[in-house]
């Protein structure tokens, strides 16, 4: 197999084995991250895609789920990404989900048409990394792309009958923008159809963009109290029907629930009782042992 570090692999996904069609990531400039530092993006040459596909149907010929790699895969145009997902059908006939992480802007370059030929491939699930839903954070951060954007194309993937992800990255708004950071982002998840929403908390890790904003005294980065009242706050007006994860900001375990709306109440008060009573030591020692993200 055919692998370029750093590989990210779903905790949350039932997928093995993995299969790089892409290394790096398209976008590459978004201030909180540095996992694609260095590597240039470029497609898997289709031999070396094809040859991995025979390794793994000697040794995994009745696999129903694979996840691709690497940051970002669905950026291919659909002339490229459907014989990908051709090819994974002949060696792997059994494959049932094709799992992958993309951006937002990654579906603009496909018509619902092609999704739902792209989904009846088995296509059926991927998670996107938005982040927020403020444009002013959305911009202050770098992601390429604003919220009407967002709604845009989660919209295209409804039509097309594809499951998604949604991330709410927890604090890059800092004090500044924590309020709109956190009101917008429900506001504009909302009006998608997320199956999962999930939240990490932000990592100030060496060698970001943020990191060195931080250090200037241009960035005011939240407190580990501050995190919990934003999350809390983002958790409070997000009216999604869909499973709801957390991570990096809630002391001990995370909070989990296949069912929001039903649970949101639990949500709140677990949350409230962070606030007041969780171990923000704990809290901070967490996301500082942290490395990527």
């Amino acid at each position: 197999m055919h692998f370029t570090e750093p590989v990210y692999r779903n905790p949350y996904w039932p997928t093995w084995p993995l299969l790089e069609i892409t290394r790096g990531c398209t976008h590459n400039k978004c201030k909180f991250c540095t996992m694609y530092k260095g590597v240039p993006f470029g497609m898997t040459p289709m031999e070396i895609i094809e040859e991995d596909l025979k390794e793994l149907a000697q040794d995994m010929p009745h696999a129903r789920t694979i996840q691709l790699l690497s940051a970002n895969p669905i950026a291919l145009s659909y002339d490229r990404l459907a014989p990908v997902l051709e090819k994974i059908n002949e060696y792997l006939p059994e494959i049932r989900y094709i799992y992958a992480a993309t951006r937002v802007t990654d579906i603009s370059n496909k018509s619902v048409e092609q999704l739902k030929k792209l989904k009846d491939l088995g296509m059926r699930e991927i998670s996107l990394g938005v982040e927020s839903g403020d444009d002013r954070v959305l911009d202050r951060i770098r992601k390429g792309y604003h919220s009407a954007d967002i709604i845009e194309q989660c919209a295209k993937l409804d039509e097309a009958g594809i499951a998604y992800w949604m991330t709410f990255l927890n604090g890059t708004g800092g004090r500044e923008l924590s309020h709109d950071h956190a009101v917008h982002s429900a506001e504009i998840f909302s009006q998608c159809h997320p199956m999962t929403i999930g939240t990490g908390g932000l990592v100030l890790f060496p060698g970001t963009e943020l990191l060195a904003e931080a250090e200037r005294g241009e960035f005011d980065p939240l407190s580990e109290k501050e995190m919990l009242e934003e999350l809390r706050k983002f958790a409070e007006q997000l009216t999604c029907d869909c499973r709801f994860i957390t991570h990096h900001t809630i002391s001990g375990r995370n909070l989990s629930t296949s069912d929001f709306l039903k649970d949101k109440a639990l949500i709140l008060s677990e949350l409230d009782r962070q606030i007041q009573k969780g171990d923000t030591d704990l809290m901070a020692r967490i996301r500082h042992s942290k490395r990527t993200l």
